[in-house]
This record gives C-alpha cells, structure tokens and sequence, in this order.
C-alpha cells in the first residue's frame, strides 16, 4: 500500500483485516452498538465459542447466528467476537496472549510484512514495579506476537518527557523491546508533522509521529494510572504521546482537545496493561504504596470502550471521567458498559 493511502486509511476509518468480516460491523474503530440487554453483557470465559441463540436476540442484532426471515436463529451460527476481552493471572505474557486468542489472535490485526507500531506510556524512567510505565512483560509480549503473525517489524515508541534514552532503559523497555525482536525508536522534533483534524472542535491541526501515519497496523498500549489534571490517563489520553510540542495546551479543555485527536487517530488494537495500576499521585507516581495489583488486561478495538471498562478497574465510573462522556457525546463509543460484548477469565 502506498505511503499516502495507508495515512488516509488509518486516519479516517482504521485498516480493519479480512477476518474483521467475522465480527460485528464497524464504524471507526467502534463496533457497531445495537446489542440488547442481554446480550451487551460480561460473559465468562466458558462462553467463548457458543452460540447465542434465542429468537429475541436475533431480532436485535445480525451478528449472532443468522437471521431468517420468520426471526428464527441457525442453532450452527458462530458466537461473535466480543468487544472487550479481560483477562487476570500472574503471568502478564499469559494474559496478553490469551486476550488477543479470544480477539481472533493477532493475524486479525496484522498481516504478513506488515510494518507495525506499538505504543506504550512511558512517560519518565522508573522501574515497572512503579506502574508509572506500561509494562515491559506486556510490551514485549506484544511485539512477539506481531512478530509471530508475520510483521517486517515492530517499530516502538513514545515521546516521554524526560530524556527518551534514560525513560526507555530505566524502564525496562529498551531491553525488553530489544529481546523481543523489536526496533525502538528515540522520537524529536522531526518525526512529526501537522495533521488536519475535520472534527476537531478545540482543535483543528496538530504535528503527529509521521511513524503512526504511516504503519500498517498501530498498537496503542497504556497503563492504567491516575492523573492529577484528567483524572485518569488510560487509552484516549495515551494518544498524547504521539503528539508534537506544545503539546502542554492539551490539558487546557482536555475533554473536548483530547477527544479531538481521538477523532482523527484510531488504533486498529488497543490493549490496556492494568497489571499493575497506579491509584493515586499519577502520572508520575514514586512511591510503591500508591501501586496496586490487578494483574489484568483489557483488549479491544474502541478506545472509549477499552477506557469505559479501564476506569472500573480504578475505582470511578465511566461517567466520571469528562473526557469519556465527551467522547460518548461526540459519537466514538458507549460508555454505557451493558451495551458490549465482554468476555472475562483467566490465563
């Protein structure tokens, strides 16, 4: 695919794979929300691979079973893949491999030679056992994968705000990425350029990672923490770091700025490591008894969705986070968690 063509694709509507025919209808990167009651609910591991079959669900939706014209449902139709996918254990590579299984594995995401970027939260150097990064387990678990699935390569990075070189080796990352089979790259000011935003409301243009425009496939991979100004950063609010200077006025009407950029950029994978989560004084954190330990992963493809769910793990309500019921408002996801397909378990 073309330079400009991939651009226009990832920044529009996402590059979703042929195996994407599999799941729900898409808009964006949002799933199509016309589930009823029953069936936006959590559903248990065990239930992943059955079929849904009452009449009174087929009428609400054509993605479980196939409809016939009397409204009866096929009892052989294959259970949808689910919008969320959260799964607990120990082992944080564990976790991720058995949330993208559930999602259809990473060939849904990534073709053969395909060029990938991650993009985890690394804001400044600390140890993983801070929670003030995404965890290097979940990272290079992540680009092992792409890997698997055939990726030319997997490029990782993050414009952190302190030195790139000392946040990424202080973290972790560096070496982890570097095992994994990984390329990192140290971002500056020339590997960005100013991208239009058409919805944009408080903004209308911003300099962006020329890399992201360009991938195949874009990974977004934050962690859960608390922040001083948003409340919460968790998927939407990653998107900062793909974001050229100044980007400090973002957090002036963040809601409506960052929902902005969610508007214009729309990862095709987003994966939230709430492994280990930080509860209070976030970004930055710097003290171990502010962590907490879920040893949790949330998979999907909406942002909104991935944050909805993600603010539960922290303790808020979706409708507590401004740019979240922003976000609802503007038409990019449900923060209503009913309204999913969300399967749980454990790896």
């Amino acid at each position: 695919m073309r330079d400009m063509d991939r651009r226009t694709f990832l920044l529009s509507t996402g590059r979703w794979l042929a195996v994407a025919s599999l799941a729900p209808a898409v808009s964006g990167c949002a799933r199509a929300l016309r589930w009823s009651e029953s069936q936006g609910r959590t559903v248990s591991e065990e239930d992943v691979g059955t079929t849904a079959t009452t009449s009174s669900e087929a009428s609400t939706t054509s993605t479980t079973g196939s409809v016939t014209s009397s409204g009866s449902t096929s009892s052989t139709a294959a259970a949808p893949i689910p919008d969320l996918v959260v799964i607990r254990g120990d082992s944080p590579d564990k976790n991720v491999r058995a949330a993208l299984a559930k999602l259809g594995g990473m060939e849904r995401f990534v073709e053969p030679d395909a060029r990938v970027v991650v993009k985890p939260n690394v804001l400044t150097g600390r140890p993983p056992e801070y929670a003030t990064t995404t965890n290097p387990i979940v990272v290079a678990t992540v680009v092992r994968l792409c890997l698997e699935a055939g990726a030319a390569e997997v490029t990782v990075l993050d414009y952190p705000t302190s030195s790139p070189r000392a946040a990424f080796k202080e973290s972790g990352l560096a070496q982890a990425v570097g095992e994994a089979g990984g390329k990192l790259k140290y971002l500056s000011s020339r590997n960005f350029e100013r991208v239009e935003i058409p919805e944009g409301e408080a903004i209308t243009s911003w300099p962006l990672v020329s890399d992201v425009l360009e991938a195949d496939t874009f990974i977004n991979l934050p962690i859960a923490k608390t922040h001083g100004l948003a409340g919460l950063t968790l998927a939407m609010k990653n998107l900062m770091g793909i974001m050229g200077d100044p980007r400090s006025q973002i957090h002036l009407d963040y809601p409506k700025k960052i929902t902005d950029l969610n508007t214009v950029v729309k990862p095709h994978l987003v994966i939230l490591d709430a492994y280990r989560v930080l509860m209070r004084n976030g970004p930055t954190g710097g003290n171990l008894g502010d962590v907490e330990m879920p040893k949790t992963v949330v998979a999907g493809t909406s942002q909104v969705a991935i944050d909805a769910y993600g603010a539960t793990i922290m303790g808020w309500r979706p409708s507590d986070l401004p740019s979240l019921v922003e976000a609802a408002g503007r038409g990019l996801g449900e923060i209503e968690l009913s309204r999913y397909r969300v399967v749980e378990g454990t790896a």
